[in-house]
Order: C-alpha cells, then sequence, then structure tokens
C-alpha cells in the first residue's frame, strides 16, 4: 500500500511543491527509501527529516529535492527552512490524526520538495512547505480525492506557476 498526496502553498521564489508518498517499511516505500538514500545525484541529496538535530521526524521521512542546488543560499533554503517546514508538517500530520497511529512507527515518507533558487525569504519558504506538506498528507488518506467532479472542473483551467495554456 502506498499514499500519495500533493501540496502547493505560496507564490513566487517562496512558493512550496511537495509530492508525498507515503506507506508501511515493510513494502515497497521501505525499498524506495533505502535506494533513494542510497543513490544521490548530483545536486540531489536525499536525508533524513529532523525537527532538530536527534529529534528525527516520524513517520520517518526521507527529503529528495527536485532542484538541483544551484548556489550556497539555495541549499540553505533547502537544507533549512524547506526541511523544517517538511519536518513540521509531517509531525502535525501525526499528531492532529491526520495520519494513522500505525504510521508513526511502521511507515516511511518520501518528500519530494520544490526549492526554487531565487526563493528569498526563509520564514515563507518554512510556512509554505510546512502548509504545503500538511495538505499533502491530508489529501494523501483522503479517500477519493480529487473527485471526478473536481478533475472535470480543473481541465477548464489548466495552469501552473511556469506555464498557462492560451485559451
Amino acid at each position: 500500500m502506498i499514499k500519495i498526496g500533493e501540496g502547493f502553498c505560496g507564490s513566487g521564489p517562496n512558493a512550496a511543491h511537495i509530492n508525498l508518498f507515503l506507506g508501511p517499511k515493510n513494502g515497497p516505500m521501505g525499498t524506495a527509501t533505502v535506494t533513494a538514500a542510497s543513490s544521490p545525484g548530483p545536486g540531489h541529496i536525499p536525508f533524513q527529516a529532523v525537527l532538530k538535530p536527534n529529534m528525527p521526524v516520524k513517520p520517518t521521512t526521507v527529503f529528495i529535492g527536485k532542484a538541483v542546488l544551484t548556489t550556497p543560499n539555495h541549499e540553505n533554503m533547502t537544507w533549512g527552512p524547506a526541511q523544517a517546514g517538511v519536518a513540521h508538517g509531517v509531525t502535525k500530520a501525526l499528531l492532529d490524526g491526520v495520519l494513522p497511529p500505525e504510521a508513526e512507527d511502521e511507515w516511511i515518507a518520501v518528500a519530494a520538495v520544490w526549492v526554487n533558487p531565487l526563493a528569498d525569504d526563509a520564514d515563507q519558504v518554512y510556512a509554505n512547505n510546512c502548509e504545503a506538506t500538511y495538505l499533502a498528507a491530508q489529501r494523501a488518506l483522503a479517500k477519493g480525492w480529487p473527485s471526478r467532479k473536481e478533475l472535470a472542473e480543473a481541465l477548464g483551467s489548466i495552469s501552473n506557476p511556469f506555464y498557462t495554456p492560451k485559451k
């Protein structure tokens, strides 16, 4: 069993986009986590999210950047406020009961995280990643989301921060 959620919060260079994958450690999620942690690529270094040094997130959460790290500021925005926001969002989802009790010790989470290389406000990066991660967790556990009606309505207004089709 794998649960998948998505969350986007904020605007401009400090926006956050999270793809969150959740599931039991003893299934495909455990294999995916070990594979991700043992096969970093240039500019993409998977690491375990922590609330602070020596205080890991539960469920164990692997943070994977979707953008190649380009500058010291981009590295700091990714490893600092974005990582802290993801850690907060996952932990809050567990403590609020969005995630089931067994998620605490028996599940793994993998967060694929977009941090814009132009991000310039650490507090906004943190807040947006926290909110987007929590939203992604809610959506991952929401049966039937999005609905067919919501999908049909979205077809009429397809867009993302980088492109909107001409009508």
